[in-house]
């Protein structure tokens, strides 16, 4: 991002300033109000809606305030060159960022302090140019333009007399409001400062002077510009015209060689700037030292997070300066990474209108006196990181993600700040104190009528500021502080030094470049440790560039899933945020693209640094720790700077004298002096010694030039797919700031709807991709490859763009969400109606269908009622946190796409809310984006279910007993426990003569298992039931629970409550339901009828055979083990594998059911529990004769332990029949790894004889052997049982 664009033919791309510019007043067109500020106005009014001739009013709004505080136009005087043809000239944007406020005129009473300020130009194609601007005042010789100043105030004063009498309230307040900060209010001054004499006062008018670089060299700019200055209001003319210093800066000042420094010479004495070489961090001359003062430590490593997981980021203080240098140090710190969105660190006042930008962005907004936070409109802020330099203050977004070990992070750059000297917790008053002193000694000796030939030893504070009304506010400000005044001295910076052998660079100046390099390597540190294998994951599908760049899009470069499964723990909520960052995605293209060209220099300095690791680090790259890992780099980069520093490498030529016209170039005190054009226009004919180095670096581009023309590659065409790849994801890269009619602001909106759509389209497919991939898994395709935390952070960022596009184009902003606040709007409108039309709506108005199909009723779809769920939720605060909780909620329930085209429907409603370009209002794009979302609904979420884990839910269960075969309702008292994932309601007692039910209770998560049961009392006790069905109220979501058993002493396997296991029924229609629906659900692979009992079929149905029963077994087994090799967040429910269908249970009973003796005489069914209590009975009664002694005991421990878990689940207190039992005693042996051992005792026991025919499997010994091989594959896992599986059984 050298900002050298690319070369033109010669050696210019070297030049150390490509322009200087001169803007200031244009003595031919006068005063003219500035129209960017009159067009300005003009946006204000649209955004108010109001129209256009009270737009015109609002323009002459300006003139409510004294002449002397209005912007006037200011013009680009000169700029030499004229032009350069890889850096072409855009007038309109450096008159706009040299003096954005316009003109200002000051009278011999104001502070006229010369301010130093700087600005940068990123181009449509990311490279930037920087700008160093020195804002001086100048006295106004134009008697034209007095004239017309002292008029102005005439019509003032007449029109503020008027008004005055008009209402009795003087606006001596407004007026006091509009005067420059913390200047005295009493009436004289007041009337001193609203006045302009032109026979007693000098006005001065603002001009100002830049220096435009490719790179960012801002001190030795500073230097240059601020010597510039001296040699102006110096008493002696200076040793050589200024056209010769320019354009020495201009032609003849190479920029120094990476890893060298620099000497060359200003106006009085030289200056030295560095470069880095190609093996440290980029160059950044911003001293960081202050965005550390400014911010405070602990408030800069968040918006720093804020800034890598790319939100808006609006910088907000009344110095230019200082919004420049917290956005350029921010963005430094970035390294390896590049901010890829919209960047303006200075954000002229015609430009407001771009906050309005639905994108990620940088920005720097000037605050104006006096105006708090709370005065300031923003049009979004659900995902706003506000920095308020100036007050030392931040406002972050709701939700977002710690930097990885942010703690010792932060103590280790506090190291580092404390080695200089600098309270990490910022030193805002020092610093501004500081600034201000520096400014106030500069005028001082500007104005020193000795020519500023002050001793250069220090001055006395008090001698050098007596008088100075400025001083008792900052000696107030100072003892606040605990600054103490007396020692503070200074060393006058403009004064001349002699150099005795010092260094020749500042010492001051040298600390700042130390703590800048030592600063950046702990951050750079920190990517280094944390990406250090980010290598082994990018996917390098394409063979040529040029398949790679036509597939860009639908390409996958990064193994996301693989590296988030690597991560430490801790990290993982900022990593899944970062990587679907548009600067992480470019960091990995920049990677990929390395094959076929040459390095990005970020990606190549990084590189080198993660093989330098490597090389020191030679144990095995074990899997990575979240131990914090120091920088250790610190000393050896300081060292580096010094030493360039100390050791000069290259000297530019002298200043000398040009080939002038005699009598130009005529010096006068305190103006700047009409530059000679023609000697500035071109440099020097001789190409000098730097040229040859830029001749070959030339020679190189063009062999590169001709070998990606062999590629194939038409150029022109490769340029064009660069930049599809590079701003896939990108709305818009940065706002032209020359041209600015309402027509390119249209233009420019439509940009950002194009872009707004994409990026849905983008994130949908996103997320459908990976949730079908994760449900493919589910059912047994293909591996996983999304994490729960995956999810979590695309629905986060799904949240985030709807934001954005409700932001878009917005009338009238209330609260910070916007999405919510038009959905309070659309509530409150429905609302209305719904008193005045209907009477208030039952929820499940639809009763239950004919007697035959008892079902759940109907579950109304409304908005209104999703609002008022969330509405009641006490656990979320915030606007912005109601927003995201009801997508959340939508999203589950799959009606995201419905809610959101029904809110659009009220079309007066949005054309109150918003304006004609905002992305809402766009048809065609806004039907387009609700299909993107509609899409969401081919996948289940349980994202609202998962992160509200603590609300109140309402919901409904209903019995659905066989009518043909039993009684409807039991005269018995039955109940009823629900359990999910996070908790059970505990047992309930089902009203008498009811089937149906509501309940309210703590979010139970996705259900897992209902227990329902009686008390078997009354004459109707018996019960079949078919399924109980639950449903959460809130999420619609519904779950099946089937049954098909008897409940009731006597019948069936006499049990009196049954665990039933839980499906999730596929959102279809009631009719559906009421059919019990069989459709296959997402949780799990497809379901057939819940299995009954095979003794109780008595042979009816078709069995399975030996192979098939073996299979079974090796699935269930398979399932389990898949289960625990899963992270942890992702696994579904064990319950399900273990009890469900196709569960181990099922597959056991599969097992001892083949060749089981069942049906007797008197058809009294006998039960696999009767074997196992048989065998009991027989291990408790004999002795056991073994082959050895060693075998002998460990029998005896398993027929122990067997007997007693048997009897244990006998002797629970719990009515459960002999195939629960059963359950019970399969899923304990799985829990406590004893299965494998208890098969073989069974399988030898004499009781097996009896009861099983010859060919049963469990008395064919190889099936037997290989059953116990496989149940001992569950030996490793840590296997943790659902309390309501073995409620009361106590081993």
């Amino acid at each position: 991002m050298s900002g050298s664009g690319g070369p033109g033919p010669g050696a210019a791309p070297c030049r150390f300033a490509h322009y200087f510019v001169l803007c200031g007043i244009d003595a031919e067109s006068g005063l003219e109000p500035d129209e960017l500020a009159v067009l300005y106005k003009w946006l204000e009014a649209d955004l108010h809606g109001k129209s256009s001739d009270t737009a015109d009013k609002t323009s002459g709004e300006n003139f409510d305030q004294s002449p002397l505080r209005r912007t006037f136009k200011s013009k680009v005087l000169a700029h030499y060159p004229q032009n350069i043809e890889w850096n072409p000239f855009d007038q309109d944007a450096v008159n706009m960022l040299c003096m954005p406020k316009g003109l200002s005129f000051r009278t011999q009473a104001d502070n006229r302090d010369p301010q130093l300020h700087s600005f940068i130009i990123t181009r449509e194609d990311g490279s930037r140019t920087y700008g160093f601007v020195l804002t001086f005042y100048e006295e106004v010789t134009s008697k034209q333009i007095c004239t017309a100043m002292q008029t102005l105030y005439q019509m003032h004063n007449a029109e503020q007399y008027s008004s005055v009498c008009a209402s009795s309230s003087c606006s001596m307040d407004s007026l006091a409001s509009s005067i420059d900060e913390g200047d005295a209010t009493s009436l004289a001054k007041l009337q001193r400062y609203n006045s302009y004499d032109i026979s007693r006062d000098t006005l001065y008018v603002s001009k100002c002077i830049c220096l435009i670089t490719p790179l960012p060299f801002m001190q030795a700019c500073k230097k240059f510009l601020i010597q510039l200055y001296k040699a102006v209001t110096s008493q002696q003319p200076p040793p050589l015209p200024l056209e010769s210093y320019i354009h020495n800066i201009l032609y003849e000042v190479p920029l120094p060689p990476p890893g060298r420094s620099l000497k060359f010479y200003g106006v009085y004495e030289p200056i030295i700037c560095q470069r880095p070489g190609p093996n440290e961090l980029p160059l950044s001359d911003y001293p960081l030292r202050e965005v550390f003062e400014l911010l405070g430590l602990e408030n800069l490593v968040q918006v720093f997070t804020c800034v890598l997981l790319e939100m808006q980021i609006l910088l907000y203080s009344q110095d230019y300066q200082r919004l420049m240098t917290v956005a350029e140090g921010i963005t430094t710190l970035l390294f390896p990474f590049q901010w890829q969105h919209v960047y303006v660190p200075i954000l002229p006042a015609s430009l407001l209108h771009f906050l309005d930008a639905p994108v990620p962005y940088l920005m720097g907004l000037q605050s104006k006196e006096g105006t708090d936070r709370s005065k300031l409109e923003l049009p979004q802020e659900a995902n706003l990181c506000f920095v308020d330099i100036d007050n030392h203050f931040i406002e972050l977004p709701e939700e977002f993600p710690q930097f990885p070990n942010k703690l010792e992070f932060i103590q280790e750059i506090s190291e580092v700040l404390l080695q200089f000297g600098i309270p990490p917790e910022g030193n805002l008053h020092c610093s501004d104190s500081a600034t201000k002193l520096k400014n106030l000694v500069l005028s001082d000796l500007v104005n020193d009528k000795k020519n500023g030939n002050i001793p250069s030893n220090a001055l006395n504070m008090y001698e050098l500021l007596k008088g100075n009304e400025t001083i008792a506010r900052l000696q107030a400000l100072a003892k606040r502080t605990g600054v103490t005044m007396e020692k503070m001295t200074i060393t006058a910076p403009l004064a001349e030094k002699e150099k005795d052998g010092k260094l020749p660079c500042e010492e001051v100046e040298l600390r700042d470049y130390k703590l800048n390099v030592q600063l950046r390597e702990v951050f750079a540190n920190r990517f280094t440790q944390m990406f250090a294998d980010y290598e082994a994951f990018v996917i390098q599908a394409a063979p040529d560039m040029e398949s790679w760049l036509t597939n860009r899009e639908q390409m996958q470069n990064f193994d996301k899933a693989s590296f988030l499964s690597d991560q430490p723990e801790p990290y993982l909520p900022f990593l899944s945020h970062f990587i679907e960052t548009q600067m992480f995605a470019t960091f990995i293209d920049n990677k990929i693209i390395s094959q076929w060209e040459e390095k990005d220099p970020f990606l190549r300095v990084f590189d080198s640094r993660i093989e330098k690791i490597r090389l020191y680090n030679v144990r095995a790259p074990a899997l990575r720790t979240s131990n914090y890992q120091k920088c250790s780099t610190l000393k050896e980069a300081a060292q580096s700077i010094e030493q360039r520093l100390m050791k000069i490498d290259h000297t530019a030529i002298h200043p000398h004298l040009l080939d002038m016209k005699i009598g130009q170039g005529k010096y006068e005190q305190g103006f700047f002096p009409k530059l000679q054009s023609d000697v500035l226009a071109t440099g020097p004919t001789n190409n000098n010694r730097w040229a040859s180095r830029s001749t070959t670096t030339q020679r190189r581009k063009d062999r590169l030039r001709q070998h990606s023309e062999h590629m194939g590659l038409d150029n022109d065409l490769r340029e064009k797919y660069m930049q599809e790849a590079r701003s896939l994801g990108k709305n818009l890269r940065q706002p032209k700031l020359s041209d600015l009619s309402p027509a390119v602001i249209a233009q420019t909106n439509c940009k950002f709807v194009e872009g707004l759509l994409k990026e849905c389209r983008v994130k949908t497919k996103r997320m459908l991709v990976e949730k079908m991939g994760h449900e493919a898994v589910e059912l047994g395709h293909g591996e996983a490859n999304i994490t729960g935390l995956e999810e979590n952070t695309l629905i986060a960022s799904l949240c985030d763009l709807l934001e954005r596009i409700w932001s878009h184009g917005l009338q009238v902003k209330q609260g910070k969400s916007a999405l919510w606040s038009h959905l309070l709007q659309y509530q409150e409108r429905e609302e209305k109606q719904e008193h005045t039309a209907e009477s208030p709506v039952a929820v499940g108005t639809e009763r239950r269908k004919s007697d035959t199909g008892i079902t759940l009723p109907t579950l109304r779809v409304s908005l209104i009622q999703d609002m008022r769920h969330v509405q009641n939720m006490s656990e979320i605060k915030t606007d912005v946190g109601r927003a995201r909780a009801w997508i959340r909620l939508s999203l589950e329930k799959k009606l995201l796409s419905q809610h959101l085209k029904q809110l659009l429907s009220n079309q007066a409603l949005a054309k109150k809310l918003y304006k004609r370009y905002a992305f809402l209002r766009c048809e065609e794009e806004r039907e387009q984006f609700l299909y993107h979302l509609l899409s969401l609904n081919a996948v289940d979420y349980f994202c609202f279910t998962s992160v509200f884990t603590t609300i109140m839910i309402p919901y409904r269960s209903v019995i659905i007993p066989i009518k043909k075969l039993s009684n409807a309702i039991t005269t018995s008292n039955p109940w009823i426990c629900v359990s999910g994932e996070l908790g059970d309601t505990g047992v309930m007692q089902i009203p008498k003569n009811h089937l149906e039910m509501t309940f309210e209770c703590q979010n139970l998560g996705k259900l897992t298992t209902v227990q329902i049961g009686h008390d078997n009392s009354g004459l109707l006790a018996k019960w079949l039931v078919d399924c109980v069905m639950v449903r959460n109220e809130i999420t619609g979501h519904t779950y099946k629970f089937p049954c098909g058993r008897w409940l009731g002493k006597g019948v069936d396997d006499g049990s009196l409550e049954r665990i039933l296991i839980g499906e999730l029924v596929s959102s279809t229609s009631d009719e559906e339901l009421g059919k019990q629906c069989r459709t296959p659900p997402q949780q799990k692979s497809p379901t057939t009828a819940r299995r009954l009992s095979i003794t109780s079929l008595t042979g009816k149905n078709t069995k399975p055979n030996a192979g098939q029963i073996q299979e079974g077994i090796g699935e269930a087994v398979n399932n389990i083990v898949k289960h625990f090799h899963k992270p942890e967040k992702e696994r579904g429910s064990l319950t399900i594998l273990l009890c469900g269908e196709n569960g181990l249970v099922t597959a056991l009973e599969q097992v001892f059911h083949h060749g089981f003796k069942s049906a007797r005489i008197f058809h009294k069914n006998v039960f696999i529990w009767d074997f196992i209590e048989k065998a009991v009975a027989y291990f408790e009664t004999s002795d056991h004769i073994g082959d050895n002694e060693e075998a002998l005991l460990l029998q005896r421990s398993s027929c122990k332990t067997f007997c007693h878990y048997v009897n244990a689940i006998n002797t629970a207190p719990r009515n459960i029949g002999k195939d629960g039992k059963f359950q019970i005693l399969v899923c304990l042996g799985t829990r406590d790894h004893l299965l494998s051992q208890w098969i073989p005792l069974l399988a030898e026991c004499p009781p097996i004889t009896r009861m099983y025919e010859e060919n049963a499997l469990l008395r064919d010994r190889m099936t037997v052997n290989s059953l116990i091989r496989v149940l001992q594959t569950l030996q490793d896992f840590n296997i943790i049982l659902e309390g309501s599986l073995i409620k009361g059984v106590d081993v």
